[in-house]
């Protein structure tokens, strides 16, 4: 658990413009292992939802740029 909280304090401390870039690029892998590191089930299962339907057949994405655009880090089932 605690591997997992360092690594969700890292991807936070990500610049803006890294976590853009990633969401725009590679959302279904940053997405899922972002909603990994929650650390409880839900996040473990959507994490995994999220990487096997390519961040829920794109809409994912689509949510997940808006947001980073409007608060500057995932918020959306994270």
């Amino acid at each position: 658990m605690e591997e997992l909280k360092k690594l969700r304090d890292t991807l936070d401390a990500l610049p803006w413009i890294a976590t853009l870039l990633l969401v725009i690029f590679a959302d279904a892998i940053y997405g899922a292992l972002y909603r990994v590191t929650k650390g409880d089930t839900t996040g473990i299962v959507v994490g995994i939802l999220w990487f096997v339907t390519g961040s829920f057949f794109g809409i994912g994405a689509i949510i997940d740029l808006i947001t980073v655009i409007i608060n500057k880090k995932i918020t959306v089932l994270a």
